[in-house]
């Protein structure tokens, strides 16, 4: 008996090994798809971390990462004390936290009003003309703001004068900067977040929506007490994660939309790195920054999941 234990417990690995092989095997074709994604990973998320030496360094292009003098935290320190940090970390912040307050639930409420059509010609044509605006080019849709907040020829000043207003230069107005930058992110992306959520809506038991028919309830009941409860999964994994990147800001919009009048609202982290690195060729400085903000990052999503664990059955680790 007891030799036949051991013989299994011997084996044991042998069956196991064997039993990878043979999935390996089956599914390699999967395996290789998986090689050009796992590549991509390495060139451009890994490999790069070498990089961030030169956060703590003075660093010289000519004199290359072995030859640039180190400087400890200098970079670190001359960020924190100098004259923008606090005016690109209020920026970031209160855009980060309208986004979530007004962007954020818009995909949401998008996917319950296309759960709740019945025409299903109709739902097609309205899913595929919201999803649109996304696979527009930023470049493209920065051009059509900046053209209909033209104060000569845009359609809105053209509205205004109608209506017997003056023209308004509205991106040269530091206080309008925020308004748009969030209300062309709702329009350009709503309708394609929204696919993560109707998906979520697919999986929910038909028979629930069934028997809260039976108890009488209406169709908002039935969105109140059956689909949100679906869909909260998936809203909380989604909020986790905008949470962790609410320092991570947009930055492409923001920099084909700004000018130097508008800095005071619309400058954020990434537009102050882009000015660091690409224009002022401080690279060791704008390197800092980015460290600093993905450090910050990395905190506020354990941060944020240690709470949703705590307080729900929500995590994403």
């Amino acid at each position: 008996m007891k030799s036949a234990l051991m013989d299994r417990a011997i084996n044991k690995p042998q069956i196991r090994s064997a039993g990878q092989l043979t999935a390996l095997k089956r599914d390699k074709y999967l395996y290789l798809m998986l090689i050009p994604f796992l590549v991509y990973y390495l060139m451009f998320y890994y490999l790069p971390f070498g990089g961030l030496r030169m956060a703590f360094m003075d660093f010289k292009p000519f004199l290359g990462m072995s030859g640039s003098p180190w400087v400890g935290f200098d970079n670190f320190i001359e960020f924190f004390s100098g004259p923008y940090f606090w005016r690109i970390m209020r920026n970031t912040v209160m855009i980060s936290v309208y986004n979530l307050l007004f962007a954020f639930p818009i995909p949401i409420i998008l996917a319950i009003l296309f759960n709740e059509v019945r025409n299903k010609a109709f739902r097609t044509a309205a899913q595929s003309i919201s999803y649109m605006p996304h696979f527009i080019s930023t470049v493209v849709i920065a051009g059509l703001v900046v053209n209909f907040l033209s104060p000569s020829s845009g359609i809105i000043n053209v509205i205004l004068e109608k209506l017997g207003f003056d023209s308004i230069y509205f991106l040269t107005k530091p206080e309008f900067f925020r308004p748009i930058y969030i209300i062309q992110g709702i329009w350009s992306g709503a309708g394609f977040s929204s696919i993560i959520y109707y998906s979520s809506l697919m999986s929910i038991d038909s028979a629930q929506y069934e028997a809260a028919t039976i108890d009488g309830a209406g169709r908002f009941k039935q969105i109140l007490h059956v689909t949100l409860p679906g869909l909260l999964p998936t809203i909380g994994i989604m909020l986790l994660l905008s949470i962790g990147n609410i320092l991570n800001v947009g930055y492409e919009m923001i920099i084909l939309l700004y000018q130097p009048i508008t800095y005071e609202t619309a400058d954020v982290i990434g537009s102050y790195v882009y000015r660091l690195g690409m224009e002022n060729a401080s690279y060791s400085m704008s390197t800092a920054v980015g460290l600093f903000n993905g450090l910050i990052s990395l905190i506020l999503v354990m941060t944020a999941n240690r709470i949703s664990k705590k307080i729900s059955d929500v995590s994403i680790m």
